[in-house]
């Protein structure tokens, strides 16, 4: 029998198959850039979710988005900066960098559940943490450069940002249906970046790529996401979150012809064995949030 957990695990890695999408796809852009790129996924992503909340029945989505109160206003927040700092971020400095900093999401994770939930973590989990972390920085060591602090202070963002969600989603997920605040995050998102994206200049053909990363790479597996950390630690979302850096190569390989470095193979590898660990480490014993 499938146990919640377990069942949470296998749709967290869905999520992170569909995360890992937006490399491969957003190379097939013509004319859309940075920010437009943030502006059209935010938009169809937001139209997605609207989508979601009619189809499920929950009312009017104002009205659902109200009654989030305050941890759906900061879930929404912090999803907004997790849409927009990447991209921005890339405009900034090196894609290296970016990765380097976005892999300090389970670290951080894992610090901030344990001094606001007292979320315990195992010794083993922080071996799996450093662990990944090291894959990350040996995935990406040969591109990395001091260049560019701006751009890593802004990819800083995103860890710090999926960090604090990940928090609120776990502390609240028993008092309020926080999915709807992946909606706030998409508006949020799109009022940021549309005046700096104007004019637009997407192609059509752009705008249909542009509107699958906001479905399937952005609405889906953020919703579902929401769905899973009623069931995981803050710090297991985060650290199996890491596949979309691991995929994300493999994506570009398949679809776009990339050759892999034999770093990258080696510190995906390397991830993928963290999370192995961890993962046979949760066995039977899976963790839980402490109650604050």
């Amino acid at each position: 029998m499938i146990t919640d957990h377990r069942r949470a695990v296998l749709l967290l890695m869905v999520c992170a198959l569909l995360w890992s999408t937006a490399g491969v796809f957003t190379r097939l852009l013509t004319r859309a850039e940075s920010f437009e790129v943030t502006f059209w996924r935010s938009f169809f992503c937001l139209l997605a979710v609207l989508v979601a909340i009619a189809f499920q029945g929950r009312g009017n989505a104002w009205q659902v988005v109200r009654r989030m109160g305050l941890p759906g206003l900061i879930s929404g927040v912090m999803w907004s900066v997790m849409f927009t700092c990447f991209m921005v971020a890339l405009t900034r400095t090196s894609t290296a960098n970016t990765m380097l900093v976005v892999g300090l999401s389970p670290l951080l994770t894992a610090l901030l559940a344990w001094a606001v939930l007292g979320e315990r973590v195992r010794a083993g989990t922080w071996v799996s943490i450093a662990a990944a972390l090291i894959g990350i920085v040996w995935m990406v060591h040969a591109g990395v450069s001091t260049q560019g602090l701006l751009g890593m202070l802004i990819a800083l963002g995103v860890p710090i940002a999926a960090a604090i969600n990940l928090v609120v989603l776990k502390k609240m997920h028993a008092q309020a249906d926080l999915a709807p605040a992946v909606l706030t995050g998409a508006v949020i998102s799109c009022v940021v970046s549309l005046p700096v994206a104007w004019p637009l200049s997407a192609t059509p053909g752009d705008l249909a790529i542009l509107a699958l990363l906001g479905v399937t790479q952005l609405a889906i597996p953020c919703l579902l996401m929401v769905r899973a950390a009623r069931h995981l630690a803050p710090h297991e979302i985060a650290l199996i979150g890491l596949l979309e850096m691991v995929l994300g190569p493999i994506w570009a390989w398949l679809g776009a012809g990339e050759a892999m470095a034999p770093a990258t193979v080696q510190g995906g590898l390397l991830v993928l064995a963290a999370l192995a660990f961890n993962a046979w480490l949760s066995r039977g014993s899976p963790a839980r949030a402490v109650a604050p």
